[in-house]
């Protein structure tokens, strides 16, 4: 799976870091980056978590 960023609806809060802090950070500038953006299925339901955790909808998965 991939992870795909809407960068114009996320704010940075950071929601989905707490969740996966190896996968997602938030910069110094409060810019969400993916440390990857590969997720692999002993991942998979972390990550779904994160995804599903941003209240702006900005982060999605895609095969």
């Amino acid at each position: 799976m991939r992870i795909i960023v809407d960068r114009t609806r996320c704010i940075g809060l950071g929601m989905c870091q707490s969740v996966a802090a190896d996968v997602f950070q938030v910069n110094d500038d409060g810019e969400m980056e993916l440390r990857t953006a590969i997720v692999t299925d002993g991942r998979l339901a972390e990550v779904e978590r994160a995804v599903a955790c941003c209240p702006n909808e900005a982060l999605g998965l895609a095969p």
